[in-house]
């Protein structure tokens, strides 16, 4: 039986070669499916692969168990300083000036004119110099005793992986809307380092630093599939439906695009199953925790009538959680709690994570800086963008504005006068059907089918 090659989901460019590597990849066993925990954008993109992990475990390259001292050094040097600089940036003056500089090393360069970018900067040399003195070898030893497709969401252990020599497919997913120079390989055509990429912009990317076509697969991001129900998106549709009577309550957008609803989505139900609901996450770093505040104290008369649900995100950080309780103490608002306003916090990281997609389904807007929660507009979710922290977040911004989904924040002290005037005039159900349309939203099973090298026709990202 002849093998079929979806054009929608771009397996490379050379498609005999596509076939060949799909054949060759067949596999009953699952993926090693590995992260790090430095901020959440990493652990976030590979949870709704866990599944595809033995026994269900991610594993974290720089926190396993029996990694060895220098190995987790290196590691944590590289983590404390990314959540100091992240937090320092606030600083007046000094701290955006520090954090400029550090972004240098991972800025990612305009993409016009197109030209040859894959000569390997200085931050990339570094990392190679380290890998080739040992770092990382320890894991990739540890992952060789089982030989699986390995599947990761950071470029530094699939360089490890390349050059302690593992003996299965080394797969890379991209967990922004363009990328610099670090995520490809030291030198890009002798490399066998495959990427999952989100969008189309991070594959011609990847081609400007010498990364192989048949090399790069366009899959969209892997959202969790307990917010989407399946290739037809049923569990997504039935919330969308719910949420669009939240975000145009005075009907504008539902009269002018009633065909496109129905298309899309199908009939509307007759009235919503939740409160209007914001959600608002703050970063990794526990970075922006005091927009949240501001929230807070511009929305407290419509919480203390119930007329809004407010979400706070403190992820896994107790200080941020501690932070927001002592906010929502001050403004009087403690009998809310739990109620229409809940902080999400969890010890765990996959605990939180879990929570988070569970409150997603009766979000009606998000609120957060533009990071890889930038993709989650494909479920349906118009986005609030809060101030971007580096490079790659300014590329993220740009991407979802481009697509019609989100907005810049407003002054948050005046939450209260512009939110409900974009409520008003029908502009959040707009963007939540352009995130629904526009955005790619099946990358999970695109990515499970490439690996496992079930491909069949039909399916896109």
């Amino acid at each position: 039986m002849e093998l079929v090659i979806p054009k929608e989901i771009g397996l490379g460019y050379n498609e005999e070669m596509a076939k060949k590597n799909i054949k060759n990849r067949r596999f009953s066993n699952g993926a090693w499916v590995v992260a790090v925990d430095m901020g959440y954008g990493h652990q976030r993109t590979a949870f709704p692969l866990k599944h595809l992990a033995p026994q269900g475990k991610i594993i974290n390259a720089n926190s396993y168990q029996g990694i060895p001292s220098n190995d987790r050094k290196i590691w944590e040097n590289s983590k404390k300083f990314y959540e100091f600089i992240s937090s320092f940036k606030k600083t007046p003056f000094i701290g955006e000036a520090a954090f400029s500089f550090f972004d240098r090393f991972q800025r990612i360069l305009p993409f016009y004119p197109k030209r040859n970018l894959s000569q390997p900067n200085f931050y990339l040399r570094q990392i190679y110099s380290l890998i080739k003195r040992g770092w990382g070898e320890d894991l990739i030893k540890k992952l060789k005793k089982e030989p699986l497709p390995l599947i990761t969401t950071f470029f530094v252990p699939a360089f490890m992986a390349e050059v302690f020599e593992y003996p299965k497919d080394i797969f890379c997913v991209v967990c922004d809307t363009d990328i610099a120079r670090s995520w490809a390989p030291l030198n890009p055509p002798q490399s066998r380092i495959k990427y999952f990429v989100p969008n189309s912009r991070v594959l011609e990317r990847l081609r400007l630093y010498g990364v192989k076509k048949e090399n790069i697969f366009l899959t969209g991001y892997p959202l969790p599939k307990e917010n989407i129900g399946g290739l037809k998106s049923k569990v997504l549709k039935y919330d969308l439906s719910y949420r669009l009577l939240n975000l145009d309550p005075k009907k504008r957008y539902q009269k002018k695009y009633k065909p496109l609803i129905k298309e899309f989505i199908g009939d509307l139900p007759e009235k919503p199953n939740h409160l209007l609901t914001i959600t608002f996450a703050v970063g990794g770093a526990g970075a922006q925790k005091e927009i949240g505040a501001k929230i807070l104290k511009s929305l407290a008369s419509k919480i203390k009538t119930e007329e809004i649900k407010v979400i706070l995100v403190a992820g896994i950080r107790k200080e941020v959680r501690n932070y927001f309780l002592k906010h929502i103490k001050y403004l009087g608002l403690q009998r809310n709690l739990n109620k229409n306003i809940e902080i999400i916090w969890e010890k765990d990281i996959e605990d939180y994570f879990k929570k988070f997609n569970q409150a997603l389904r009766k979000t009606d807007i998000l609120w957060t800086k533009p990071s890889e929660l930038s993709f989650y507009t494909a479920l349906g979710l118009p986005i609030i963008i809060a101030p971007p922290i580096g490079s790659q977040e300014d590329f993220n911004k740009q991407w979802l504005l481009e697509l019609g989904s989100a907005i810049s924040q407003k002054n948050p002290r005046y939450t209260i006068q512009w939110l409900f005037d974009f409520l008003e005039s029908g502009w959040f159900a707009e963007g939540a059907m352009q995130g629904f349309v526009e955005g790619p939203k099946l990358g999970t099973f695109n990515i499970e089918k490439i690996v496992k090298g079930e491909i069949c026709s039909g399916y896109s990202s």
